[in-house]
């Protein structure tokens, strides 16, 4: 199993210089993956035009999305920033989607919330259609286009998943919680007859030596959640022998790639996380 790291671009405090810092150090770290979160109604930096950055101050790492929210955006224009930064990083983009639960990032957008799932559905055999030669440059690196992950838990998030994407973003959550989305989304690819099976990617979040400030943060970012914040917020990862214990069940139960997400904006933290991996 492939282990990445998160972008710290939703995190309290974090600016542009630090963003490409951070980049940079995970390129040369023992890190397989750099992912960004996506959220519209929140002191954050924008996904695509973060890894646009941080694909000018990388070399090696792969770029990911976990995940951008697809139907706040046009499809024509999520096909075209996708394809430039693949092609900026040079074939290096992991493109990871799903509808998103936040009402109010549809209402800022001015966007229906309502019938979300049938335009991410349209939007998805758009992207494919548009980097397939389509009239909308530029061609993304990636032959067919970026590796596309779908993330969800419902029934329709996994058939999307396995119509159009090439494997499946989970939320997050211990080894278990992964292993039964896990065992759905490999159901749902045999259903259609696809062959192999789809690439599994996982997430989790992460505070070393700062847990209250890291916290705090998820308490806050899932605020709209109500009482479960407070539950995303005890499993933040904070020990060094919680993130070996998580990754070494995340790889038991089929995960390809585990990406860890900071809570805290501070390099202090990536140098600790690359430590403990080493």
């Amino acid at each position: 199993m492939n282990v990445g790291v998160g972008l710290p671009n939703t995190t309290p405090g974090a600016g542009g210089e630090l963003l490409l810092e951070w980049a940079r150090r995970a390129d040369g770290g023992p890190f397989s993956s750099l992912a960004v979160l996506d959220r519209l109604l929140y002191d954050s930096y924008e996904p695509m035009t973060s890894l646009a950055a941080a694909a000018a101050a990388t070399e090696r790492i792969r770029l990911a999305t976990m995940i951008v929210i697809a139907p706040l955006r046009s499809g024509a224009m999520l096909a075209k920033e996708a394809a430039t930064v693949d092609a900026l990083s040079e074939g290096r983009l992991t493109l990871g989607l799903a509808v998103g639960a936040r009402h109010d990032d549809y209402d800022v957008a001015g966007i229906e919330h309502r019938g979300r799932g049938r335009r991410f559905s349209r939007q998805l055999a758009e992207l494919r259609e548009t980097w397939d030669g389509g009239p909308i440059g530029p061609p993304p690196v990636q032959g067919n286009g970026p590796e596309l992950l779908v993330g969800g838990l419902t029934g329709p998030a996994f058939e999307r998943m396995a119509r159009y994407a090439d494997g499946y973003a989970h939320n997050g959550g211990p080894p278990r919680a992964f292993a039964r989305s896990a065992a759905q989304a490999n159901a749902a690819w045999r259903d259609l007859g696809r062959p192999g099976r789809p690439r599994l990617w996982g997430q989790a979040y992460f505070a070393l030596g700062d847990e209250a400030a890291g916290a705090a943060y998820l308490r806050d970012y899932y605020a709209f959640t109500g009482p479960f914040a407070e539950k995303i917020a005890a499993a933040l990862l904070t020990s060094p022998r919680a993130i070996r214990d998580l990754v070494r069940g995340y790889a038991d139960e089929g995960c390809d790639e585990l990406v860890l997400l900071p809570t805290v904006s501070s390099l202090e933290q990536l140098d600790r996380l690359a430590e403990v991996l080493a």
